[in-house]
């Protein structure tokens, strides 16, 4: 199921808020939580917010062109900080930055921010590596790639 992008209004209200978690973020990915995304436990399973960090990033590197057939990526590490349960209904509100650009790798980091519970309830890191088409040697990332996540970056709330 995909996600509506983020209203222009919620944006605008982020952007008003000089201490909200999400200022200084690029791309906010507004994520829905649904029903089969909870556990036993009545609140979202810990390997969701793993699926909810990849639609976050594919939305990210979307707004970058990165799906040529000339690069592929893969994710080398990812790590999630659990601060909070989130259960339904909610809408997660998902901050993605580049934290580093390398070479032949890009890390990010995520700030899952409730709209119901209006705090930070989870944060990840991810380290992507970019490959040639046969997925065999890295790829460093090109001049022009570099120069959209460099411009994108400078796009913030």
């Amino acid at each position: 199921m995909s996600n509506p992008p983020m209203s222009d209004a919620a944006r605008q209200n982020i952007a008003q808020q000089d201490n909200h978690p999400l200022k200084g973020f690029a791309v906010i990915y507004e994520q829905k939580v649904e029903w089969g995304d909870m556990d036993a436990f009545n609140h979202v399973n810990n390997v969701v917010y793993y699926n909810y960090a990849q639609r976050a990033r594919i939305h990210y590197l979307e707004q970058v062109d990165m799906f040529n057939l000339q690069t592929h990526t893969v994710i080398a590490s990812s790590s999630c900080q659990y601060l909070n349960s989130v259960t339904f209904p909610d809408v997660l509100w998902i901050g993605i930055r580049a934290k580093k650009i390398g070479n032949t790798s890009l890390t990010h980091d995520y700030v899952y921010f409730s709209t119901a519970q209006q705090k930070v309830v989870a944060t990840v890191s991810s380290v992507i590596v970019f490959f040639d088409q046969n997925g065999k040697n890295k790829q460093p990332i090109s001049d022009g790639q570099r120069q959209q996540l460099t411009e994108l970056e400078s796009h913030t709330v």
